[in-house]
């Protein structure tokens, strides 16, 4: 996917210099190091989030533009990623052709929204009080529901978000309450029924 994405953008800025990053503790170190134009982001990194990779890289560099590109759909966490600072958000299905139009209208100093994601914003930022008992999570206590919502133990969530079994068990019982579930076959119902996993 990384090759890919380089070939389109280098196609486009010829002059450019890229660098690359396969999980969250490189692209830390190398948004640190390094003076980019841009950053694109793929949320789903080897370890931590990319949510929570963007949350660090928006505190030490925050001038720094945020493209992020995601396999979620745009109402899961376009909204969140613009909240935590992104300057865009693209869904890989619609990289390859929106990819050198979102790169462009960041670096001349705008956001990225697609009319999809302009909806969900608008929803959002109108204080419906329809929004959907997700919307009340903390993007960690979104994290965990997608995790639990797909089946993983507690353990396993432990240890892929390097937090204490029984920190992620705090997770769980506060998600349950704010959304108003008992258990996390009711969890996995309102995930599957919502398109969160």
């Amino acid at each position: 996917m990384r090759h890919g994405l380089k070939q389109i953008l280098q196609a486009e800025f010829p002059a450019a210099e890229f660098g690359e990053a396969s999980d969250v503790p490189t692209t830390l170190d190398l948004a640190n190091r390094e003076h980019w134009d841009l950053l694109v982001l793929d949320i789903t990194l080897g370890g931590r989030s990319g949510l929570e990779a963007l949350k660090d890289i928006k505190q030490t560099r925050p001038r720094l533009p945020v493209l992020v590109l995601s396999m979620h759909p745009e109402d899961q966490f376009g909204v969140r990623v613009l909240k935590t600072g992104a300057s865009g958000y693209l869904t890989k299905e619609a990289a390859p052709e929106e990819l050198v139009n979102a790169v462009n209208k960041i670096l001349s100093g705008r956001r990225y929204v697609s009319p999809t994601l302009a909806e969900a914003m608008a929803t959002y930022l109108s204080g419906d009080s329809q929004k959907p008992a997700h919307e009340t999570l903390s993007d960690r206590e979104f994290l965990v529901l997608r995790l639990i919502s797909s089946g993983l133990p507690v353990s396993a969530i432990a240890k892929e978000l390097n937090l204490s079994v029984k920190t992620i068990s705090t997770y769980r019982a506060r998600i349950l309450l704010k959304m108003g579930l008992r258990n996390n076959a009711e969890l996995t119902h309102y995930a599957i029924s919502n398109r969160l996993v």
